[in-house]
């Protein structure tokens, strides 16, 4: 059975590998775990994880997740990741709706994603979920 919930500070290394396996990593620096700590940290609801096979109060396998960030300005979904083995089984939507869900409750109206213009399995779920690409915009990023 899928679980969502809000990642904590044990879920750093499961998540940290479930990226490695399952997310676009071309063209961004390398993660760290103090960061995805950080991140736990400064808001703990931002991290969503989907897992599998935690029932009965057991540890379940984390099997997909979503930063559902707000900057206090916009709403913004980053990293979405579904473990290869489970995609198409209803994960990546239910992450999306559950980060919906987490911005409505903060008074959200509209939400941004970002995904790179090569992963083609990233953009289907987007289209699939009602996100269209927004033709009049695009990302500048400058490394630190």
């Amino acid at each position: 059975m899928l679980a969502l919930r809000a990642a904590a500070g044990g879920d750093v290394d499961a998540v940290m590998a479930l990226w490695l396996r399952a997310a676009e990593n071309a063209g961004r620096p390398a993660d760290r775990r103090e960061m995805v700590e950080a991140l736990v940290a400064r808001d703990p609801g931002a991290l969503i994880v989907a897992e599998v096979g935690g029932g009965g109060g057991g540890v379940g396998v984390v099997v997909g997740s979503v930063i559902a960030g707000w900057d206090g300005w916009r709403f913004h979904l980053y990293r979405l990741a579904v473990d290869p083995e489970w995609r198409r089984s209803g994960v990546g939507r239910a992450l999306l709706e559950a980060a919906e869900a987490r911005f409505r409750e903060l008074g959200a109206t509209r939400v941004d994603a970002m995904v790179l213009d090569a992963n083609a399995l990233g953009q289907e779920i987007w289209g699939a979920t009602g996100y269209r690409r927004q033709a009049d915009w695009r990302r500048w990023v400058k490394a630190l």
